[in-house]
C-alpha cells in the first residue's frame, strides 16, 4: 500500500468520464446492436491510455483506468455474474427516500439531469433467480490488459482497479436467506478480486451501500448494525487469501450534489468499516457535510499498517478547491493520524455511471486533480 513516507502522495476514487466514441459503442451494444469487438477493444484501450496519461499529467501518484470499460461502478457486474435476471428492485429514488421526501422539488429536477440522467446504458435492478457464479473472465481480462498496456511496469502501489462489493449486486430471490446469498456473491466476486491482485494491481472495493444503510434505512441503529455486519462479512469472505495491503476500501453516500441532510456521520460507521480486511480506507471529507470527519480519528485508533485516503477535493461541486484549502485538509488528518498514514484523495468518483452528461465537466475534474497535487506539495512543505 502506498504510504506518504517522504511526502504527501495523491490518488482519487476511480471513475472518470468516458469519451463519446466509447459511450456510443456501449449504448449500441446495450440496445442489442452488433458491435465489432475489435473496434470496441481499440476504443477502450485508447480511452484507458488517455485517462492514465491525463492523471499522470495532473500529478497524481496512484491512478486507475477511470473505469472506462464499465457501464457503471456497480451495474457493470450484471454482465459478469450468472444467476440474475432484470428485476423490479429498489430504484434510486427508493434508496434515498428520506432525502427526496425532505426536498422533493430539488430531487425531481436533479435526477433528470444527474446520476441517472444521460446514462449511455440503462442500469436495471437485478434479481437473483439462480445459482450465482462468475462468468466475466473475458471482460476482466480485457480491463486489466488495457490498463497494463497504459501503465507499463508500474507496480501495485501506483495503480488500483475498482470492483463492486457483494452488497451492491441485486436482490435475492433464490437463496434461503440474505447471509447465504451474500456468501454466494462473495465467492463469485472473489474471482474478479483475485484477478486484479494477481495482475499486479491494488484492488479497491466500492462499498457505498453500507453507508447508505446507515444513512437512509428506516430502522433502529441496532437493526442497521445487523444488516451491515452481513455486508462486512461478505467483503471479508470475498477477500479471503488476498493480502490486506493490496486492498483499499471506498465508501460514500450515493448522492453527489444535494442537501444530503440524512448522511450518517463517519462516527456512526467507522467501527464497522475498520472490521473490513483492507489496508486503506477512502471516504468523503471535503464537502461541507463531511469536512469535520477528521475529528473521528481523535478518538478512534487506526489498526496497525492502515492508511487513510480522505477526500480533500469533492465530486459534489464544480468549484476547484484552492491548494491552500486542500493543504489545510491534509494537514488536519496528518496531525491526528500521522503524515505517513495519509494519502490525499477525492470524496468520490467523477463519473460513477457511463454518461453523456457528467455532473462535473472533465476539464474541471482535471483542474481539481492539478489543485490536489499542488495542495499535497504545500502540505508536504508544512509537514516535513
Amino acid at each position: 500500500m502506498q504510504r506518504s513516507v517522504d511526502r504527501i502522495y495523491t490518488t482519487h476514487v476511480g471513475s472518470l468520464a468516458r469519451p463519446v466514441a466509447l459511450l456510443d459503442l456501449m449504448r449500441a451494444s446495450a440496445a442489442g446492436e452488433l458491435v465489432d469487438q475489435e473496434k470496441f477493444d481499440t476504443v477502450h484501450r485508447q480511452a484507458v491510455a488517455d485517462a492514465v496519461a491525463r492523471q499522470r499529467a495532473a500529478g497524481l501518484d496512484v491512478i486507475s483506468d477511470g473505469e472506462q470499460g464499465k457501464a457503471g461502478f456497480f451495474s457493470y457486474i450484471g454482465q459478469r455474474l450468472s444467476g440474475y435476471t432484470p428485476g423490479a428492485g429498489r430504484t434510486t429514488q427508493d434508496k434515498f427516500r428520506p432525502e427526496i421526501d425532505a426536498f422533493p422539488e430539488y430531487y425531481e429536477a436533479y435526477f433528470k439531469r444527474a446520476m441517472t440522467g444521460g446514462m449511455a446504458v440503462p442500469a436495471p435492478s437485478l434479481d437473483c433467480t439462480g445459482p450465482v457464479s462468475y462468468i466475466g473472465q473475458e471482460q476482466i481480462a480485457g480491463d486489466l490488459a488495457a490498463l497494463r498496456a497504459a501503465v507499463g511496469d508500474a507496480g501495485p502501489d501506483e495503480v488500483f482497479v475498482c470492483a463492486v462489493a457483494p452488497s451492491g449486486v441485486g436482490d435475492n430471490h433464490y437463496y434461503r436467506d440474505e447471509e447465504e446469498y451474500l456468501d454466494a456473491v462473495a465467492d463469485a466476486l472473489h474471482v474478479e478480486y483475485r484477478a486484479i491482485v494477481d495482475a499486479g494491481f491494488t484492488l479497491q472495493i466500492d462499498e457505498p451501500f453500507l453507508t447508505e444503510e446507515f444513512s437512509y434505512l428506516p430502522a433502529s441503529h441496532a437493526e442497521k448494525l445487523e444488516t451491515v455486519q452481513l455486508y462486512v462479512d461478505a467483503i471479508n469472505r470475498g477477500l479471503a487469501g488476498i493480502p490486506r495491503d493490496r486492498v483499499r476500501l471506498h465508501t460514500c453516500y450515493g448522492i453527489n450534489e444535494g442537501p444530503r441532510v440524512h448522511d450518517a456521520p463517519l462516527s456512526d460507521l467507522i467501527d464497522t468499516l475498520l472490521q473490513i480486511d483492507a489496508g486503506a480506507f477512502s471516504f468523503e471529507a471535503a464537502n461541507p457535510r463531511h469536512e469535520h470527519s477528521y475529528h473521528v480519528f481523535e478518538t478512534v485508533k487506526l489498526p496497525p499498517d492502515t492508511v487513510l485516503l480522505p477526500g480533500v477535493i469533492s465530486h459534489a461541486t464544480s468549484i476547484v478547491e484552492h491548494p491552500d484549502t486542500i493543504a489545510d485538509r491534509i494537514v488536519r488528518f496528518a496531525e491526528v493520524v500521522g503524515r505517513e498514514n495519509v494519502v490525499a484523495s477525492a470524496d468520490c468518483g467523477f463519473s460513477s455511471q457511463a454518461t453523456y452528461i457528467p455532473e462535473i465537466q472533465p476539464k474541471i475534474v482535471w483542474a481539481k486533480f492539478e489543485a490536489l497535487a499542488e495542495g499535497a506539495r504545500r502540505a508536504t512543505a508544512r509537514l516535513w
